[in-house]
């Protein structure tokens, strides 16, 4: 069983929350709207989608779902990372990365206090090359 973390509580974060719970994973979902974080911790679900009350509320009754803002915990407290965080649309149509490229900040900053070896993966929409120009060199920018 991996401990998981998942950054952005919508549609992607919350259905991944709890099918890698159901899948047995003890899993973290992140979010900086309290009430995302609120409504996954009682076992409902801040999105609409057939299924997921059910599936989010028996991964918290069986202690495999929590969630919280605090970033931090949640990166020490876990083996992997998801990002799942949006990707709007600039009014020139190009891809507003800057949720991205501050989660990837805040988990680099994370794991300067973490000595063991910590996966990231990208859920959220990126174009080509993204990972080498944005999320990597913020991860390795605040982790040290």
């Amino acid at each position: 069983m991996k401990s998981i973390s998942v950054f952005g509580l919508g549609y992607v974060g919350a259905v991944l929350v709890a099918c890698l719970a159901d899948n047995g994973h003890k899993v973290t979902g992140v979010d900086v709207n309290s009430t995302k974080v609120d409504m996954i911790n009682e076992g409902y679900s801040p999105v609409i989608e057939a299924g997921l009350n059910e599936l989010l509320h028996k991964g918290v009754q069986a202690g495999r779902i929590q969630a919280t803002s605090d970033t931090r915990l949640a990166v020490l407290e876990s083996e992997i990372s998801f990002i799942c965080v949006g990707t709007p649309s600039n009014p020139n149509g190009s891809l507003n990365v800057s949720y991205v490229q501050r989660v990837c900040e805040d988990i680099g900053a994370a794991l300067k206090d973490k000595p063991d070896y910590h996966t990231v993966i990208l859920r959220s929409t990126m174009l080509p090359g993204s990972t080498e120009e944005i999320a990597i060199p913020a991860i390795e920018k605040t982790s040290g």
